[in-house]
């Protein structure tokens, strides 16, 4: 039986409701007034409805009509993402089924879609997080031609989902469905492929060796295979009513994916101001859908990348996030998954073992999970307990599983991994920021060691190299925040701290950069703001400082005395041009701190 709503999941809410109040307010009002003007066809003039239509052939008529729904489609889709790859047949599917229910379909706008997996430790890791802000501008673009009663968005990757989130939320008066493409069957196992990276990283494999495994690992279309930031965002699409009940883990190039994908576009159409259900995404938006996707973030462990992500996202259809709204909403939701990195299993496995809607059902049945939300389903979130099945060449949803299918990936509410969830806030002389601790043993929840200080990502791996860490160390990587360089991931340094806590050295990472969502087992304090570009306290450490990193109590200190110090010089020309840094000029110059999102566009 369902229980009340837990008492911090709604004092959370409402703290996160009068914060928002005035610019929830003013947003509601915003898109209000848009959707009361009509379906937006009805006001362009006959020479720019020509432009239009001018090339789609067959649905020529029916758009010049303009009484039949018309669906724009924003694609991600490109070769380099395995994940996005699966996108490129998309288009004619959707269009095909909307005739099928007397509406029509254009392709609105392509937005750029990164692979972090390619850039990570290149120059093109700096464009990455502000990729997102422009995403959502590249949509905005593509809707801003005003022929739409309803969108499609069809993206899943890292800050594809969040600027696509940003785009649908300011253009709030139509509404919109995700469109996932599912993730690629499972490949070598992750911990295998981890233990090649380590040994490479010690000189104890060769080259050739690491190709193998990374080319056995990441194999075919879809998502990579380990809970990182692309399948949180899936998770989270589906926790916050986005997608479609069930749609995020079935694999591509199956029949019953073409089946959801039609589906989806169907229930695009139904829910148009042409309809009767109604349902524009900015209302779908609210408090309470994203106080429902940071339980389902902290119940599976996912990726801190999201802690950035969905102070943006929210921001962008009037609701303003807080790093102690994760915190507090931590500290009461149990942590539910172990998927790699935070267990031997890949989402595939997680799906298999009752996935989604076995999360769903139970923390509903906790209440912790606001059921009183709007949904692209329609009220509440029952139907995503639900599963879709093939049955007799026909799409069917059916109650999904009761029970966990596999204890050691998913477990039940009342007996989770942890009683708690897997990120915590970290705050103290150093600033603010994030640990993500649902892969490190407790044993590790706090570190005390001195400081070695570094400006750049691959100056710590040829200090490795040299043999220069051979005791208890925190390492600093500083002046890596979005306004220094950008704000890269620095996954790179993951397999080079796992060999030395594997060698039994107590060490941690400080950064006011990123960790992959695939950073796991060493403890890492990240998106420490103010970042030390910005005058934070990370540009007065040096080399010896002690520093105290104690995620069980949620602090991170500096021990040493630093009253007199100077910030430490950097240049950050290195950054400022090449692979199309300098584009971005504006970029670093603008954008906000790590608290409110790192973002430029809200």
């Amino acid at each position: 039986m369902q229980r009340p709503i837990h008492d911090t999941i709604n004092r959370v809410t409402d703290r996160i409701l009068q914060r928002s109040e005035g610019v929830r307010s003013a947003y509601l009002d915003k898109i209000g007034k848009a959707a009361s003007a009509g379906p937006a066809r009805a006001h362009l003039a006959c020479g720019n409805q020509a432009h239009a239509y001018a090339a789609m052939g067959q649905d020529k008529v029916s758009l010049a009509a303009g009484r039949a729904p018309n669906i724009g489609i924003i694609t991600a889709y490109n070769d380099m993402l395995s994940a996005h790859q699966p996108f490129e047949t998309y288009p004619e599917l959707i269009r095909a089924t909307a005739r099928t229910v007397g509406a029509t379909a254009q392709v609105a706008g392509g937005v750029p879609a990164m692979c972090d997996g390619v850039t990570q430790g290149q120059p093109g890791m700096e464009l990455s997080l502000f990729s997102r802000d422009v995403i959502a501008m590249a949509a905005g673009v593509g809707l801003s031609h005003n022929c739409y009663d309803t969108s499609l968005y069809l993206g899943v990757c890292d800050k594809i989902v969040p600027g696509l989130i940003m785009a649908a939320s300011t253009f709030g008066h139509i509404p919109a469905v995700f469109v996932p493409a599912g993730p690629m069957t499972s490949g070598i196992t992750n911990s295998e492929k981890a233990a090649v990276r380590n040994a490479f990283a010690e000189g104890k494999a060769t080259r050739e060796e690491l190709m193998a495994s990374e080319m056995a690992s990441y194999h075919g279309p879809g998502t990579c295979t380990f809970y990182g930031t692309a399948n949180t965002n899936q998770m989270l699409m589906e926790v916050m009513g986005l997608h479609l009940p069930g749609a995020t883990f079935i694999n591509p190039g199956q029949p019953i994916r073409d089946a959801l994908t039609a589906a989806a576009v169907r229930r695009a159409v139904e829910i148009t101001a042409l309809g009767n259900d109604f349902r524009p995404i900015g209302e779908i938006l609210d408090a309470r859908a994203y106080v429902n996707g940071i339980v389902g973030l902290m119940a599976t462990g996912g990726s801190t990348n999201l802690v950035l992500h969905l102070p943006a996202m929210a921001r962008a259809s009037g609701v303003l996030l807080d790093l102690q709204d994760f915190a507090d909403i931590a500290a009461v939701v149990p942590l539910m998954a172990r998927v790699y990195p935070n267990g031997l299993a890949d989402v595939n496995h997680f799906h298999a073992a009752g996935g989604l809607q076995f999360l769903i059902g139970e923390l509903l049945d906790a209440g912790l999970l606001h059921n009183d939300v709007q949904t692209i389903m329609g009220e509440g979130l029952d139907a995503y307990r639900t599963e879709p099945k093939m049955i007799d060449g026909a799409l069917h949803w059916v109650d999904g599983p009761k029970t966990t299918l596999n204890e050691k990936i998913l477990r039940p509410a009342a007996d989770p991994f942890a009683a708690t969830g897997g990120l915590r806030q970290l705050s103290g002389n150093l600033g603010r920021g994030v640990i993500k601790i649902s892969a490190v043993a407790p044993d590790r929840h706090v570190i005390e060691a001195p400081a070695r200080v570094f400006h750049d990502q691959h100056d710590v791996k040829a200090a490795f190299q040299r043999g220069e860490f051979t005791s208890d160390t925190i390492v600093v990587v500083r002046f890596q925040g979005p306004r220094a360089n950008g704000m890269p991931e620095l996954h790179t340094l993951t397999p080079v701290l796992s060999v030395l806590q594997d060698r039994g050295l107590r060490v941690a990472l400080v950064t006011d950069g990123r960790m992959s969502g695939a950073s796991g087992k060493v403890p890492a304090a990240i998106h420490i703001s103010p970042e030390a570009a910005a005058g934070g306290t990370l540009a007065l450490l040096q080399d010896g400082d002690m520093l105290r990193l104690d995620a069980t109590n949620g602090t991170l200190e500096c021990l040493t005395d630093l009253a007199g110090r100077k910030p430490a010089p950097v240049d950050l020309e290195a950054s400022a041009s090449g692979m199309g840094r300098e584009l971005f000029a504006a970029f670093r110059a603008q954008v906000g701190g790590a608290e409110t999102g790192a973002a430029v566009v809200v």
